[in-house]
């Protein structure tokens, strides 16, 4: 009997934190739609997988050189090694909970993989791919 409060919580804490990332996620789409921009879930998932060819170095560059092949699995850093949890919020609920660092992170990966910014219709095709993920 005891244990039904315990679980209550616990399931109470896992999905307002679900929402946290649902609301921000969504209040960042809200604007890119009123922006006359259709986020689609398809071209994100092409985004992720598309390869891309640094013109200073000839190397190819990919989000799943560092993030793996699917956004639900841990990644690696191509040059530190270093573990990268999740871009899969529904898998790692610390993605997309920050509008600074999801900013941060857009700017910063696309001009590695891309080698330019992201434009918003990529960012909220993006976005549409992780929190569908």
């Amino acid at each position: 009997m005891r244990r039904f409060p315990i679980i209550l919580i616990s399931s109470m804490i896992f999905v307002t934190s679900q929402v946290a990332v649902a609301d921000l996620a969504n209040e960042m789409l809200t604007e890119f739609q009123q922006q006359g921009i259709q986020a689609d879930a398809s071209a994100g998932k092409r985004l992720w997988g598309a390869v891309f060819v640094d013109k200073k170095t000839a190397q190819q560059r990919s989000c799943t050189i560092c993030h793996g092949d699917h956004p639900g699995q841990r990644g690696k850093h191509a040059k530190t090694g270093k573990l990268i949890e999740p871009m899969a919020p529904a898998v790692n609920r610390e993605r997309l909970t920050e509008r600074k660092k999801i900013n941060k992170w857009f700017k910063r990966n696309c001009k590695w993989t891309i080698g330019r910014e992201c434009t918003a219709q990529e960012k909220a095709d993006f976005l549409t791919f992780l929190i569908r993920y």
